[in-house]
């Protein structure tokens, strides 16, 4: 899902180079097969990790079946249609990412692949003919959707974003006219839209579609029955802990254990 956000197309990359990795040690791959935890009891196996990552978090709000609610997993994951106009619930990374994600025009080439697209988004003259390299006049584009970027903390929304990319996530955002939310109540979903109390007062956000993107819980249902089966388990990545992952931390954890074992 992450190669798919507008700059972090390295993704790609990332996986590939995992991909030829496998070959190159003759792992075995038995991929759209589902494991219970008899499969590894009986088994036999002197260890087994559990990468097993993790699942949205779906929060207690009135509505939250409606037809105008989709997780994040059905956006990037599943290609799920989404309006012109969309509430994000949840303004962590992955409410950034998605807001990227949506406001990007799919018929257009990422500004992250295509120079020409970065240059013009961001005003910048590559003939170098202006004092500090900047066209005089940034041309404006309409955004391609509209957004509200919502949160229940008071705090600066993408406060907890990475110190040297967290201010460009922002700058970007807002340079495509998103509406950045805080101290957000959710009050309800319904045909309207996304009902919410913000500063006292109660307002209904007409949206078209409401994407959840308020966290992550572990999965790791095959873990207990293992544990009790005297398997020895370990669990890596979101499967470990699913606050704050991110690759970095999944891949570190990984190998540390890959090391000791």
């Amino acid at each position: 899902m992450a190669k798919k956000i507008p700059g972090k197309e390295e993704f790609e990359e990332t996986l590939r180079y995992y991909g030829e990795m496998m070959k190159k040690w003759g792992v075995q791959l038995k991929l759209g097969t589902r494991v219970e935890s008899n499969d590894l009891i009986l088994g036999e196996y002197d260890e087994v990790i559990l990468a097993t990552g993790v699942n949205p978090r779906v929060p207690k709000i009135k509505g939250i079946g409606h037809p105008k609610v989709l997780l994040y997993t059905d956006v990037l994951k599943k290609d799920a249609e989404v309006g012109k106009k969309v509430a994000v619930i949840g303004a962590g990374g992955i409410g950034f990412d998605v807001s990227e994600f949506l406001l990007q025009d799919p018929s257009k080439v990422s500004a992250g692949l295509d120079k020409k697209e970065y240059f013009k988004k961001w005003g910048v003259d590559p003939t170098q003919a202006r004092p500090g390299g900047l066209v005089e006049k940034i041309e404006e584009e309409e955004p391609f959707r509209s957004i509200y970027l919502c949160q229940r903390k008071t705090t600066k929304l993408g406060i907890g974003l990475g110190k040297t990319t967290g201010w460009a996530h922002r700058l970007s955002l807002k340079k495509d006219g998103v509406q950045m939310l805080a101290g957000v109540e959710y009050r309800e979903i319904n045909d309207q839209g996304l009902v919410i109390i913000q500063n006292g007062e109660e307002k209904t956000l007409e949206v078209d579609h409401v994407i959840i993107c308020s966290g992550q819980t572990s999965k790791r249902n095959l873990f207990p029955e293992l544990e009790e089966a005297g398997v020895k388990v370990h669990l890596v990545g979101g499967a470990n802990e699913a606050r704050e992952l991110d690759a970095k931390t999944a891949i570190k954890e990984a190998t540390l254990l890959a090391l000791k074992i």
